[in-house]
C-alpha cells in the first residue's frame, strides 16, 4: 500500500501564521484535498531509484525501475551485487549509472556505508554523507531526506520547480540564494510541507498565478 508524506493542522497553522502570502495559497489547494506525494519505504532502494531516475523523464524512470524490480525480484545490496552489468543494463539504464549503483551496493555490503547511521543523522550531516556517494548530489540527497526519511524541514534551493513556485507566490523575477534563505528561515521547521505547496503552485493549480521570471529568448 502506498504511503504519502504526512502533514496536518499543526504544520498548516504554522505556515499560515508565518507567511501571509502562502496562507491563501494553502487554503485554495487544501480545499481540493491534501497534497499527495508518495514515499519510498527503504533507504537503499531510495538511493538506487534516485540514481536510475537521473536525467530521464518520469515515464522512462517508472519503466526502467519496474523492469529492474521485475528482473531482480527485490532491490537489495545482494541482488544488485549478484546481477551482472549486462543484466542491469538490459533494464534500460546506462553503464555509468550501473557503476554508481554497484559501487553503492558494495559499500553497503562491506559496511563502508552505514544506512542505519544515515537515518539517525541530522539533516545536513545526512545530506553530506549521501552526497559522498557516486552519482548523488545535494538535490538528490535532499529529495531522499524528504521522500524516504520523511524529514520535516527540507526546502531545496536546487529544485527548479520549488524555485518557480516561490517566484509565483512571492512575485520575484529572480530568486537569489539570499532571498531563498530568508523564506527558508521563515517556513522552518516545516519546510517540507511548504515544498509540497510550492510544487503544486509550480504546476499551475492556482488560476491566474503566473511565473514573473524573465522570458528566455
Amino acid at each position: 500500500m502506498a504511503r504519502y508524506f504526512e502533514y496536518g493542522e499543526e504544520e498548516l497553522a504554522y505556515l499560515r501564521s508565518a507567511d501571509a502570502k502562502l496562507a491563501p495559497i494553502i487554503d485554495v489547494i487544501e480545499s481540493r484535498g491534501p497534497v499527495r506525494r508518495e514515499l519510498q519505504d527503504d533507504l537503499f532502494r531510495a538511493v538506487v531509484n534516485s540514481i536510475v531516475g537521473q536525467q530521464i523523464s518520469t515515464a522512462a524512470h517508472k519503466t526502467v525501475w519496474a523492469r529492474m524490480v521485475d528482473h531482480l525480484g527485490e532491490v537489495t545490496p545482494e541482488t544488485i551485487a549478484n546481477a551482472s552489468v549486462e543484466e542491469l543494463q538490459s533494464c534500460g539504464t546506462t553503464f555509468r549509472k550501473i557503476d554508481y549503483i554497484k559501487d553503492f551496493a558494495e559499500k553497503v555490503r562491506s559496511g563502508a556505508f552505514d544506512l542505519d547511521a544515515v537515518e539517525a543523522m541530522p539533516d545536513e550531516e545526512a545530506i553530506g554523507t549521501l552526497s559522498s556517494l557516486k552519482g548523488i548530489g545535494r538535490w538528490t540527497a535532499e529529495m531522499i531526506l524528504l521522500f524516504c526519511l520523511e524529514r520535516p524541514d527540507v526546502l531545496s534551493y536546487g529544485d527548479l520547480a520549488i524555485q518557480r513556485g516561490m517566484r509565483m507566490v512571492y512575485r520575484h523575477r529572480v530568486l537569489t540564494p539570499k532571498l531563498f534563505a530568508k523564506y527558508q528561515r521563515r517556513l522552518s521547521p516545516y519546510g517540507s510541507t511548504a515544498a509540497l505547496f510550492f510544487w503544486e503552485v509550480s504546476h499551475g493549480v492556482i488560476e491566474g498565478l503566473t511565473d514573473p521570471a524573465p522570458k528566455k529568448r
